[in-house]
Parts: C-alpha cells; sequence; structure tokens
C-alpha cells in the first residue's frame, strides 16, 4: 500500500510538467483549443481505439470499465510523451513548427477481488499558436497588422474504479479534477495612427469531470473474445466566469483605456458518448472499431460582436470521431526478439467541433503505425517500451491546412508487487 501511495504522490508532483501546451496550431483558438482524447501507449499505436479494448496486462482509461481485468499481482503504471511537426500551409506559403511534452502518468491496480482501482494526470485540451497577418487597404500607403497569440488548457487528474460484476460484464467509472486556464489576444495596429487595440480573452476554470464506462466481454470458442464497450460522459458548467478585456493603447502619450466585460458561468462541456467494439484472437490478434459523439452544438460559447460580451448559440457543433485500429503479436513467448513485438497500426476521421465564420472547421484524418516491444528485466518481460508514429491532417475549405507529424513514446511498466514469496 506504501508504494501506491507513493505513486499517486509522484502523479500529483507533476502536475506542473502537464501545465504547457502540446500544439501549436491556429485551430486551438476556438472553443476549448484542440481536444485530446484518454489514450495512453498502446492505443495511441492503434490511432486511440480503445472503447472495446480489455486485456489484463495494460491500463486502458479510454473505458474505465477495462479496469476490472487486471490481475491480482499486478501493479501497473504507464507514462508517454510526446513530439510533433507541423507544416502549414496557405495560398502556397508554408510554415513549419514545432511543439511536444509529457501527455500523461497513470497507474492502476487491483484492490479487491473482481475491483480494479486506477488514478493519474491526463491532458483535455491544448491551446499554443502565434501568428500575424497583415492587410493591404486600398489606398496602398496604409497597411494593418494584426497579431494573434494563445496558450493554456485544460488537465484532469482523475481516479477510476471498475467491478466485474459477472465473468462477460464490467462496469467503472473516473473521477476527475478538471482544472486550467487560457489566454487569447488580438492586437490591431496600423501603419498610419499610432493606436494600437487589443482584445484579450481568458478563464480560469476549477472543476471536475465524469466518465461512466461498461464492457461486455464474450468468449466465442476456445481462443476468441468479442468485446463491446459503451462510454458516456455527462456535460455540465464549468463554472467559470470568462473575461473579454480592450485596451486602446495611445504610443505617442503612453495612455491606455481599458473596458472589461465579463460572463458569469460562460464555460461548458458537452455530453460525451462513445461505441466500440473490438474482437481478439488469444494473445496474437486483435482488432477494434470506436465511434464517439460530443454534443458541443447544444452549448453556447462567449463572443464579443463589437459591443457586449455574451453567450451565442450557433457558434459550436455535434462533433464525430472513428477510429479502427489492430494489433498483430506473431509470438507472445518466442525466444525469437522480433516475433515477441507487437505491431499496431490504424485510421481514423473526425469532424470539427466549432465553427469559423459560420463556415465549418477543419476536417481530420489520421492514421498511425506503432510497436510494443518488451522490456525484460529479473521477473518477467510484461513490462513494454511503446512507440508510435502518426500523421494527422486538418483542413478546410480556403482555410488553413496543416499536415502534423507526431511521435508518441510510453513506458509501460507492468511488476508483481502484491505477489507472496514463499521459502522452503
Amino acid at each position: 500500500m506504501n508504494k501506491i501511495l507513493a505513486g499517486f504522490v509522484m502523479a500529483a508532483m507533476t502536475t506542473t510538467a502537464f501545465a504547457q501546451s502540446n500544439t501549436n496550431s491556429p485551430y486551438s483558438q476556438y472553443g476549448l483549443g484542440d481536444l485530446t482524447d484518454q489514450s495512453v501507449g498502446f492505443n495511441k499505436g492503434m490511432n486511440g481505439v480503445g472503447i472495446a479494448m480489455r486485456k489484463g496486462s495494460e491500463l486502458n482509461p479510454m473505458n474505465p470499465a477495462s479496469y476490472s481485468s487486471v490481475d491480482s499481482l499486478s501493479m501497473i503504471f504507464d507514462a508517454g510523451l510526446s513530439g510533433q511537426m507541423t507544416q502549414y500551409e496557405e495560398n502556397d506559403v508554408r510554415v513549419s513548427g514545432k511543439s511536444g511534452g509529457f501527455d500523461y502518468v497513470s497507474a492502476l491496480f487491483r484492490a479487491w477481488p473482481k475491483v480494479g482501482v486506477s488514478f493519474g494526470i491526463m491532458p483535455y485540451s491544448n491551446i499554443g499558436y502565434k501568428y500575424s497577418s497583415e492587410t493591404k487597404l486600398p489606398d496602398l500607403s496604409t497597411s494593418v497588422i494584426n497579431n494573434y497569440s494563445g496558450s493554456g488548457g485544460l488537465h484532469q487528474l482523475y481516479v477510476g474504479a471498475a467491478w466485474n460484476i459477472i465473468k462477460p460484464l464490467s462496469i467503472g467509472f473516473n473521477v476527475a479534477y478538471l482544472w486550467g486556464e487560457y489566454e487569447r489576444s488580438i492586437s490591431t495596429s496600423s501603419t498610419s495612427v499610432i493606436n494600437t487595440l487589443s482584445k484579450e480573452y481568458s478563464a480560469d476554470i476549477s472543476s471536475y469531470k465524469l466518465d461512466v464506462g461498461v464492457q461486455y466481454d464474450q468468449q466465442l470458442g476456445k481462443n476468441n473474445f468479442l468485446t463491446i464497450g459503451v462510454t458516456w460522459s455527462p456535460g455540465h458548467s464549468l463554472e467559470s466566469d470568462p473575461s473579454c478585456r480592450l485596451i486602446s493603447r495611445n504610443s505617442s502619450i503612453s495612455k491606455s483605456d481599458t473596458t472589461l466585460f465579463t460572463i458569469s458561468d460562460g464555460l461548458s462541456i458537452p455530453d460525451t458518448y462513445g461505441l466500440g467494439v473490438a474482437f481478439r484472437h488469444s494473445n496474437v490478434f486483435r482488432v477494434g472499431a470506436d465511434l464517439t459523439i460530443q454534443d458541443w452544438g447544444e452549448i453556447d460559447y462567449p463572443h464579443f460582436d463589437g459591443k457586449t460580451y455574451t453567450l451565442k448559440s450557433g457558434l459550436l457543433k455535434d462533433s464525430y470521431r472513428y477510429n479502427v485500429g489492430a494489433e498483430w503479436t506473431p509470438r507472445a513467448m518466442s525466444r525469437r526478439f522480433l516475433e515477441r513485438i507487437r505491431y499496431r497500426v490504424g485510421a481514423g476521421y473526425a469532424t470539427p467541433y466549432y465553427y469559423i465564420n459560420g463556415k465549418e472547421g477543419p476536417m481530420e484524418v489520421s492514421a498511425s503505425v506503432g510497436f510494443g516491444i518488451p522490456i525484460i528485466n529479473g521477473y518477467n518481460n510484461r513490462s513494454l517500451l511503446n512507440i508510435s508514429a502518426q500523421w494527422v491532417h486538418r483542413s478546410a475549405d480556403n482555410l488553413l491546412e496543416e499536415n502534423t507529424f507526431r511521435i508518441n513514446i510510453g513506458l509501460t511498466f507492468n511488476e508483481r508487487w502484491f505477489a507472496k514469496w514463499k521459502v522452503e
């Protein structure tokens, strides 16, 4: 138990490492930023598939019902980081950007018979961008320069548990402390005047998030299993008061005028539904497919119309994400190293959850390949080094096009902490 508590304290102490942006996309200026899933090392190699994935030797926060599959002797720690390079293209102009950092830290163990418990830290959204645009006015002697920047995001510190009610059926939940902040700014200046107008948007969020999951794992014959998974995360108000600050500066006399607008209880997260199905053959092969739906269209979002800062409907839209993925292990117990590696592949498609100037945001197409490499120590080879590469393409009509190449690296430590040694 002391080791479990030490692991939880270690996870809590790393919260500052996650208080950073893992994106540099201009699209993160909309809504709550670029949303993340709750995938870990093995999921990422299959492009985020996980709602129906169930295996006692791995941690799967994408469906908390999976926690009940952990055996009574194991203590699993999983941690990951990623780095990415993105190429942006608009009107035949190309630029590149890099970002990266820690993704998650999680742990899983069996607390009681048929009950698994997990805890950890994961991101919910990322905001990070900085760019400018210049517009020539008709008189050709005046230019208007707009500078855009933003940073922040939301993070979740969760505790979850699952119960295997009867042999094929498990239910589980995650309860998370959801926190973070964001700052966005737009400043406008002209080459012909000395006044600068800035709009600064900010919010400080401290709330909660709940995830509920169910898995039904049915054996088909001797070595085949079919699993159906369902998840639900209820939407609710974040009880945050977002603000908009207008600042007019006159550089010649070093004077500024500030007007502050605040919306009481102005931010929310939506109802989220997930459905997944997976098939596995022994420890050799498994394949799965997920559908995730988020009801952002039901949520009003803060908007400044030039005079007032109020909640407005129609800025967000329901989003859909489809993922498929597979894993193949030639011979898990082979003496040959290459036959023990877990080979993974996946692909996905997602729709945006926001509008840009009344038009749909960017559609997303993605694909991934990955490997689960066994780490051999003095006790077992159940621990894994998970490495995956992912390509993500986002584009919309007459808007910025993004191509992101991401490398994910994760370590899964699966150790027998609770074994009782017998001396004869």
